[in-house]
């Protein structure tokens, strides 16, 4: 079967995350957004891991769905039965800062189990060296090499996916903290990675000008630390619905159907800046300024697509000839598209409201972006909303870059545009 997987995400216990990360509030919006697969996020955290074990139960190998008195109730949300099944993944992502080659490393990881067994002894094992209750999101002082071998040694299927790998400050290859290449994080064990995630701020094309991923499948997540944002990216299956399955995919490409992706420049970290400052520059003008802000002279944060054009050894992206590299597509969540139409922010009543009724009328979120036809876009909503997703689809978008932790913009009409539409609907 085909379905999306949004495999990394985080729990109420993570810092920075909303009190509705729960897994009830996680299954209504992957119903949404039309996600089957989701992780669970922070299973390491001892009160969260409680309620993992207390709210679901096994289903297909190796995945878990909620408890059917739970399900009922999330379905009295939704105004009808869960139209779609929803499964969890146990995942955690895990932070490491450690001294490596005379520099300070932070490197994030998402650890994936396939049963609590070997994720209990997962958490034994970190247990025993840093506090694993302070956050959802763990801090420890381990080389990244080492996470990996307990990783391997928790049992079999366990897995590690190198997380959003661009990321300035916490990631592999991220420029402030990371290396300059996949192998001089794991060493010996980097042939036991078989799968990297790209950020928010990275799409497909830009991860193949480096040869040194072309082993690698390229998966998208969301991060999401709200229930709203989980689907704003994700990855595509063509699998049975099990947990060795999914791996098998990731590992060979076979039943892997790419991912969903933000437009790149809509990433808080696309281009190089400083925010303090408002100064957002392209690697060129950044370079021109020596890597210092032009206002105030302190270090720029150097962006995604500045450290993927010092690392990539091709001047476009190739295409390998691999079954791993399937096509992407670049979606703006629906909430945005639908506030820049109504010209209200994503979380006012208006666009909500408009956003429900367009998931009532057409179906999930994921689907209504990449799927419907426009003729029933335009019949069940409104010819603006099907022209907004024509163009979108077609990559038609006017882009303001994020930069230094600041969210881009994508817009899909002029000011012109959206003036006449409002004035003809009055």
């Amino acid at each position: 079967m085909a379905f999306y997987a949004d495999l990394h995400i985080h729990s109420k216990y993570s810092r920075a995350t909303s009190r509705n990360c729960d897994l009830e509030h996680m299954a209504l919006w992957a119903q949404k957004k039309g996600v089957t697969v989701l992780g669970t996020g922070d299973f390491t955290h001892p009160k969260w891991f409680a309620e993992i074990r207390e709210k679901l139960v096994p289903a297909e190998t190796g995945l878990f769905r909620l408890r059917p008195d739970i399900e009922q109730e999330v379905a009295k949300w939704l105004d009808g039965p869960m139209a779609n099944p929803v499964r969890f993944m146990l995942e955690v992502e895990i932070s490491t800062i450690y001294k490596k080659d005379d520099a300070t490393r932070k490197v994030h990881h998402l650890i994936y189990a396939p049963d609590l067994d070997k994720a209990a002894r997962f958490n034994e094992s970190l247990g025993r060296i840093g506090n694993l209750a302070s956050d959802g999101r763990p801090i420890l002082g381990l080389d990244s090499r080492d996470l990996l071998e307990i990783t391997l040694n928790s049992g079999d299927g366990c897995y590690l996916i190198p997380a959003h790998i661009w990321t300035p400050w916490f990631s592999v290859l991220g420029s402030k903290s990371g290396f300059d290449a996949i192998k001089d994080c794991y060493e010996d064990l980097t042939t036991e990675i078989f799968a990297v995630e790209t950020g928010l701020s990275s799409d497909p094309a830009m991860n193949r000008r480096l040869s040194q991923l072309d082993r690698f499948t390229l998966v998208s997540n969301s991060d999401a630390h709200s229930p709203p944002k989980i689907g704003r990216e994700a990855s595509t299956f063509d699998t049975e619905l099990s947990y060795f399955a999914m791996r098998h995919a990731l590992e060979t490409g076979d039943g892997y159907g790419g991912t969903v992706e933000f437009f790149p420049e809509e990433g808080k970290y696309h281009l190089d800046g400083h925010r303090k400052c408002g100064v957002c520059l392209s690697p060129e003008k950044s370079i021109e300024y020596n890597g210092k802000c032009p206002e105030c002279g302190k270090p720029l944060t150097l962006g995604v697509l500045h450290r993927v054009h010092a690392l990539a050894d091709r001047d476009e992206p190739t295409a390998i000839q691999q079954p791993m590299d399937p096509p992407y597509r670049s979606l703006v969540p629906l909430e945005e598209v639908i506030s820049e139409i109504e010209g209200f922010g994503p979380k006012s009543k208006r666009v909500q409201r408009q956003y429900e009724q367009t998931l009532t009328d057409l179906g999930s979120e994921l689907f209504v972006l990449s799927e419907v036809p426009l003729e029933e876009v335009q019949h069940n909503s409104s010819a603006i909303l099907a022209e907004a997703i024509s163009r979108m689809r077609a990559g038609q978008v006017n882009c303001r870059a994020g930069f230094d932790g600041e969210y881009g913009t994508v817009r899909l009409f002029s000011d012109e545009e959206i003036s006449r539409t409002r004035q003809s609907t009055k």
